[in-house]
This record gives structure tokens, C-alpha cells and sequence, in this order.
């Protein structure tokens, strides 16, 4: 008996049973097949005449295409189903906010400095961000606007940091208690997602986000990076430069078996956070 789409057909097919009529129905079936590809035989849309399911050749295939499209749109809505997805925009979006944040100050900066040349020494001494949002009551027209907006666009992207923290607390609650919620979820995006950083060994956690210097290492023979987006943690940024490296493996290492926990358990192991803490510490310590 061979299973397809349109029915189940035996050998010669001499009998045949079509599948539902109903696409939502047909699908359903679809998905408790199962062929071994080497028992599998290409069907012809005669056979599905055949059988009754269908009458003429554009017919089979303007079915076997609805079809396709509805298994799609099934696939897609479990996709987005995942936990992790929303979890995914919402840090991508906080550093394309962070760019066009940095872009505008620059830009509010040049503009400001041709209206005010004194400004380029005060400038050199503070924080520009914070500057400008001191400056932009008081500056009129086109270029107050223009801070007024970076200065919302502040409020925004701080509010934004706050929730991606939160979300990721409870998406992925190892490695943010290793990490903190906002470095746990640019480990998520840089990997794709949380089953493809899980699938990654510690070795490439380490170097997640130094995809640049990891490629001039390959083509040009320059030092391997010790670390990429883990710099970003306390632990290994406050580390000493003799065992910075050390710090980054251990680290890494531990958050690969954190993102694993994520992904099948979803929920926090103290015991494991507690001795990769205790790990994480001995390798920071200088001999």
C-alpha cells in the first residue's frame, strides 16, 4: 500500500481510497504519513484521477498547490508560536534603536557645533546624549526638534532595555542568571534563536558576535578573539587581561549547558546556576 496526498493506493492500483475532500481535513491525514524515501514511488496525477480525488491534470495540481499553502501557514503560525520569537524582535529593534540613536546625536552634534563653534570643547568633556537633552529646550526651530526627538527616542529605547530584561528572565532563565537578561538576549539573536543557541558548543558561544575578528584570524592569521558578545558581562570585561581568556571559556562553556536547560526545561536550575557560578569564580582568580 502506497500513501500520498490524494490516497492511500495499492500496488498496481487496482484500489485505490481518495483522501478527504476537505483541504483542512486532507492536511490532518497528510501529517500521519510516513514513506521511507527509498519505498517511495513519484505519483502521476492519473493516479489521483484514478482514484476519484480529482478529474483533470490542472485540477491536481491547483489542489496539491492549496494544499501546500495551507501546510505552509500551519508551519509558519507554529513558528511563531515559539516562545522566544517576540523575545527575538524585541532586541533586534533595541539595537537598530541604539544606531539610529548614535547616528542623530552625531548628526545633532555637527549641526549644533556650526550654530555654537564653543560647543565642540564642551562636548569633548560630557556625555553628548545627555547634553543635548539639556540643550534642546532651549535650542528653536529644526535642530531643537530634532534633540526633542533623540530625547524620546531615549526614553523609548530605555523603556525597551527594561522589558527585553524582563522577557528574557523568563525565557531563558539560566543564562540570564548567568549573564543578565540583556547579554542573554543578544547571545539569542546573534544565534538565531534559542534551539539554534542551544545546539552550539561552548567554543562558539565564546566568540558569538566577534564574527569579524573571528574572520580575520581565518583569512590573515591575526590573534584568535578570546570573546565576543560575553565582553559585555561584568565577569569577564572586570576580569584581569592574564585570565580574561580563561573567564570567557568558562563562561561560555556554562552557557551553553544554560541554553540547553532554556530550551528543554524552561525553567531556572539554582543548583546548576549555583556551581557555574562557583566555576565561573575560580577561573577569575589569578594564580
Amino acid at each position: 500500500m502506497q500513501h500520498y496526498w490524494f490516497g492511500d493506493r495499492e500496488e498496481g492500483g487496482e484500489v485505490c481510497t481518495p483522501a478527504p475532500a476537505r483541504l483542512e481535513d486532507a492536511l490532518a491525514r497528510l501529517a500521519t504519513l510516513r514513506t521511507p524515501v527509498k519505498d517511495y514511488i513519484l505519483p502521476d496525477w492519473q493516479w489521483a484521477a484514478a482514484c476519484g480525488y480529482v478529474q483533470t491534470r490542472d485540477e491536481y495540481l491547483h489542489r496539491l498547490q492549496e494544499l501546500c499553502l495551507l501546510l505552509a501557514e500551519q508551519k509558519v503560525a507554529v513558528q511563531y508560536q515559539a516562545k522566544d520569537v517576540e523575545l527575538l524582535q524585541m532586541v533586534r529593534t533595541l539595537d537598530q534603536m541604539d544606531e539610529v540613536i548614535n547616528l542623530l546625536t552625531e548628526r545633532a552634534v555637527d549641526w549644533y557645533t556650526v550654530k555654537h563653534p564653543k560647543f565642540s570643547r564642551k562636548f569633548k568633556s560630557m556625555n553628548a546624549r545627555k547634553l543635548l537633552g539639556s540643550l534642546a529646550p532651549r535650542t528653536k526651530g529644526p535642530l531643537g526638534m530634532v534633540m526633542e526627538e533623540i530625547e524620546r527616542l531615549s526614553v523609548t529605547r530605555t523603556a525597551l532595555m527594561r522589558e527585553v530584561s524582563s522577557r528574557s528572565d523568563l525565557v531563558l532563565p539560566n543564562c540570564s542568571a548567568l549573564v543578565g537578561g540583556l547579554v542573554a538576549a543578544r547571545l539569542l539573536s546573534t544565534a538565531g534563536g534559542l534551539e539554534p543557541l542551544a545546539r552550539l558548543p561552548g567554543s562558539s558561544v565564546q566568540v558569538l558576535g566577534a564574527k569579524t575578528a573571528l574572520f580575520s584570524h581565518i583569512r590573515s592569521g591575526t590573534p584568535s578573539p578570546k570573546h565576543g558578545i560575553i565582553f559585555q558581562h561584568r565577569r569577564v570585561h572586570n576580569a584581569p587581561p592574564s585570565v580574561r581568556g580563561r573567564v570567557s571559556r568558562v563562561l561560555a562553556a556554562k552557557l551553553a549547558i544554560a541554553a540547553r536547560l532554556d530550551l528543554y526545561r524552561g525553567e531556572p536550575d539554582p543548583t546548576f546556576i549555583d556551581k557555574a557560578q562557583q566555576a565561573i569564580d575560580r577561573a577569575g582568580r589569578v594564580a
